[in-house]
């Protein structure tokens, strides 16, 4: 690699489990080919950790069970990772950007002590509608999106009761809201995150495309527990909102890519690493 290339680390937290996000995360990033290139690692399966200054972006994945837990090994150097770069950021002139996902994003909630990780009442899963908040309407994550705007969601843990003071002190925004739910009295969770100008974080999966989802329909199993779930007919609605080239489409198209280009931009301005 020379110094014109853009180093990306994926830090895979599924613990091996199949899944459709790192197809999807490593898609993206294809996208940027000419000018970035990545590495994955194995957090939870094999406590990989990058070396910090050998990275310029860091992408956070999803992944299962409880975000409260771990083996106290891989998640305390998980916890001490995001320290380390936020020393960094700190301490230096060129910023390391990371993006953290669903479970990650989780885990930096809790970390950062910013709100409460609870038990959802029953699993999300399936095309969520996901509204921006006043900070999140300015929040360059987000250019390109309608408000509110669509995602896919699969998740049986959520952020919610936010300590402001805490978001206050830290300088960190919320910026995007769950659904609003007329019909039931649950606190809306927390869908996005503004932890600070290099780092930001969403519940939802950013990457996820209709391929993905589809993926686990072909699962009877999963089929028929999404459809106890939503009902017939919201089931097929969710179905023809795969194929709605302004929701799940327009969404992967934009926020990873738009997370991308501030982070290379950044590092563009300060380095200049692309200049000859």
């Amino acid at each position: 690699m020379n110094s014109h290339i853009i180093k990306i680390a994926i830090l895979d937290m599924y613990n091996g489990e199949p899944n459709q996000g790192m197809r999807c995360i490593i898609d993206i990033l294809n996208r940027f080919n000419h000018i970035v290139r990545f590495k994955i690692f194995d957090i939870r399966g094999k406590s990989e950790f990058p070396e910090i200054k050998n990275y310029d972006i860091y992408i956070s994945s999803g992944g299962p069970g409880n975000p409260l837990e771990g083996d106290g090994n891989w998640d305390l150097k998980y916890y001490a990772f995001i320290d380390l770069l936020t020393a960094w950021n700190k301490e230096k002139e060129v910023k390391k950007h990371m993006l953290f996902i669903c479970h990650s994003f989780q885990m930096a909630c809790k970390h950062f002590g910013l709100a409460e990780i609870t038990k959802r009442n029953d699993t999300s899963f399936g095309v969520m509608t996901i509204h921006k908040t006043k900070d999140g309407l300015t929040d360059p994550l987000f250019e390109g999106l309608s408000d509110p705007f669509y995602a896919i969601d699969s998740r049986d843990y959520q952020v919610v009761q936010p300590k402001l003071s805490t978001f206050a002190k830290k300088g960190a925004k919320i910026i995007s809201l769950e659904k609003i739910r007329d019909h039931v009295q649950y606190e809306r969770a927390i869908m996005a995150v503004r932890f600070t100008d290099y780092f930001v974080g969403t519940q939802f999966h950013p990457e996820a495309d209709p391929i993905s989802f589809i993926a686990n329909l072909r699962n009877t199993e999963t089929r028929e527990r999404i459809k106890k779930m939503k009902g017939e007919k919201k089931f097929r609605n969710m179905l023809e909102d795969l194929l709605d080239n302004e929701k799940i489409y327009r969404t992967n198209e934009t926020l990873i890519p738009n997370f991308l280009r501030i982070a290379i931009n950044d590092l563009i301005k300060t380095k200049k690493i692309l200049s000859n």
